[in-house]
């Protein structure tokens, strides 16, 4: 029995017990359909050896191959991850096309007994539908920017803003970065991912109401904005948040504390910078880490790199409103996000 998805909320519709990717880690890792877990009929390494030897040798050695292998991996998951699943449990499963993996993985549920699904098309399908939503059809809700410089505490704003119940998507959270050279947290999404995860969000949004989302390039780190999002970002009213460069220089302190921690990968990113100042701006900078001027260093950072850097990017694009905080406190940062959520609910 097949499943056919027209439209990425179909699936959550369906209320299948459980979404099994059958394809390989590495094609895991890339994309997956929300909520899915990963039970390989074939392993990288395993995969790899069946197409060689259907090249090589014969289809028909690769498929006996395969045969043996699918039904090895098949009794591991049986006999692991599937061994409490009742007979009432209805799971969906789906590979790259929706063909032999999916197939035969779904063949041997359904002789247990259970309602097993296979989805029509596999992975592609579902990739259409997101690249449907991100590359083909406008973005689903109004934007409203939310700008700033460097430290003014954007993102936590904007947590406390959907908090208390406005309209948010959270691009750097999503992309896991932080937006600039000094952004990286842990290892980023694939851009597929990426565009899952935000698809997911897209369709989450209420079209009626405006969704605030922090201002950006057309990259977050490694990965890129979609057309959809983008050019309603680039139409997008502005609201800018200013704060004393010494304030922001603190909030930088507190937000980017692995880099004080690490001081020889503080180093290495100032390097980076070379080919944006002179030799002595570098050295007087690196000299700040020798000697562990961190405070110092966040402001000249923010005086002499970000905020003329954020000049040039935003020259012509002056802001709807500015918010400007004495201070970047909770106190300051809830009342930013009140005459938000405001701004939106306008």
């Amino acid at each position: 029995m097949t499943f056919t998805l027209t439209a990425l909320p179909d699936l959550q519709a369906a209320r299948f017990d459980t979404v099994i990717d059958a394809r390989a880690p590495s094609e895991y890792a890339l994309d997956h359909l929300p909520g899915a877990i990963n039970l390989p009929v074939l392993e990288d390494a395993e995969r790899t050896q069946v197409g060689t030897i259907y090249k090589q040798q014969s289809p028909f050695m690769a498929r006996k191959l395969g045969a043996a292998l699918v039904a090895q991996n098949v009794a591991r998951h049986l006999q692991g991850p599937l061994a409490d699943k009742p007979g009432g449990w209805q799971p969906l499963v789906y590979c790259w096309r929706g063909g032999q993996r999916s197939g035969s993985f779904a063949t041997i549920l359904r002789q247990i007994g259970w309602r097993v699904q296979v989805l029509e098309g596999g992975y592609k399908a579902y990739r259409r539908l997101v690249q449907g939503v991100l590359y083909d059809s406008a973005f689903p809700a109004p934007v409203l920017l939310l700008d700033g410089g460097t430290g003014s505490a954007k993102t936590e704003i904007l947590g406390r803003v959907a908090a208390l119940g406005g309209q948010v998507i959270d691009l750097e959270g999503l992309a896991r970065h932080r937006g600039s050279l000094f952004g990286a947290l842990d290892a980023q999404p694939a851009q597929k991912l990426f565009e899952s995860c935000l698809a997911q969000a897209a369709l989450a949004l209420d079209p009626a109401r405006p969704v605030l989302i922090e201002a950006e390039s057309n990259r977050i780190g490694k990965l890129r904005l979609p057309p959809s999002l983008w050019q309603a970002m680039q139409a997008a009213p502005r609201v800018q948040i200013t704060a004393p460069a010494a304030a922001r220089a603190a909030y930088s302190l507190h937000a980017y504390h692995d880099f004080v921690d690490a001081p020889a990968r503080l180093s290495d990113v100032l390097t980076a910078l070379r080919p944006y100042h002179s030799a002595a701006q570098i050295e007087a900078w690196q000299s700040m880490v020798d000697t562990g001027s961190f405070a110092t260093l966040a402001e000249s950072l923010i005086t002499g790199h970000y905020d003329p850097a954020y000049q040039r990017m935003r020259r012509g694009r002056g802001a709807d409103l500015v918010i400007d905080l004495p201070d970047l406190s909770e106190k300051s940062q809830d009342m930013a996000a009140e005459r938000l959520l405001v701004r939106l609910d306008a």
